[in-house]
């Protein structure tokens, strides 16, 4: 079973290149384009790990992370919050919220994989 990723970004041309790059190792991906849109994919699926961008429409990456650490199947899911947010303020929330990783945009393939990779085994 191949490891499954969920990226959460309202730019489609970001979820595409995170896609392509995540398929290229060998992960499984689904994506969605904001928190809201999101939250309706998330069914009891096993998803091993969320990358996700802070500002979006409808809800943001932060109040995303928040509401899926409710959920009993996703509270353990490790999120890669992948933004333009570059603020320690900010980063300290998504910690807070559960982020374990910070990726600031624009971001080099290698260094998306290598956060990936400490998260996760495929």
């Amino acid at each position: 079973m191949a490891t499954k990723i969920l990226v959460v970004d309202d730019s489609w041309s970001v979820r595409q290149l995170v896609s392509l790059t995540l398929k290229s190792a060998g992960y499984d991906v689904m994506e969605a384009m904001d928190g809201a849109d999101a939250l309706t994919k998330l069914t009891g699926q096993e998803i091993h790990l969320i990358i996700c961008d802070v500002n979006m429409p409808n809800m943001d990456g932060i109040s995303f992370v928040k509401e899926v650490k409710k959920s009993d199947n996703y509270k353990f899911t490790p999120f890669i919050m992948l933004t333009t947010e570059s603020q320690e303020r900010k980063k300290q929330e998504g910690q807070a919220a559960g982020a374990k990783a910070w990726v600031v945009k624009p971001f080099r393939p290698d260094q998306l994989l290598s956060a990936v990779s400490k998260l996760i085994m495929l």
